[in-house]
């Protein structure tokens, strides 16, 4: 599938579906440190080539917010305590108009770890830690991640017109979900 960045919104925070880990698996926040490990997780998960190049952003995104992190930054550990999923409830401005929402960012589970059910409990909890501090969300996305879209339209975001390619990335995935999305 061709790859289109896109971008979802949910205009409230209310009715956030809700799902469990599975036994043994457990959240816990961001702490000072966990840098390595967030840095780890979004290799492993290939948005970054390397290691180092993952600390780079994480240093320049989120370095001078680090105390928020505590409060914003989720891991899913595994049963013997190993982090192998994180997500931020981070916040931003989407269309530019000042409109400050808050923001599913950085959603990531290692490789041999997914498919599990471990995705929606994520999305689920860092919705409610939103909810927290914000009355809307965002994410963007793109096509090639069409599960992922696809559960965040069953977690009642929808598409939002930023790009000119809008229409061609909806309408490569109402055909690859067998779905209407209605963008």
């Amino acid at each position: 599938m061709k790859r289109i960045k896109l971008q979802m919104v949910r205009d409230d925070l209310n009715d956030i579906p809700g799902y469990e880990l599975p036994e043994g698996y457990r959240f816990r926040m961001f702490e000072a440190g966990d840098e390595k490990i967030w840095a780890d997780i979004e290799t492993r998960v290939d948005e970054f080539e390397t290691e180092t190049k993952a600390l780079e952003r994480f240093r320049r995104e989120f370095g001078p917010y680090i105390d928020e992190m505590g409060h914003r930054c989720l891991f899913i550990e595994n049963p013997e305590g190993e982090a192998i999923g994180t997500t931020t409830a981070w916040y931003g401005d989407l269309e530019g108009d000042g409109n400050i929402r808050g923001r599913i960012h950085w959603v990531g589970i290692v490789p041999e770890y997914q498919g599990r059910g471990l995705s929606k409990p994520l999305l689920s909890q860092v919705m409610n830690i939103l909810a927290e501090f914000h009355e809307s969300a965002y994410l963007t996305s793109q096509t090639t991640s069409w599960q992922a879209v696809n559960m965040y339209l069953n977690f009642g975001f929808r598409p939002v017109r930023l790009d000119d390619d809008y229409e061609e990335a909806w309408s490569l995935l109402e055909e690859k979900l067998g779905r209407i999305i209605g963008y």
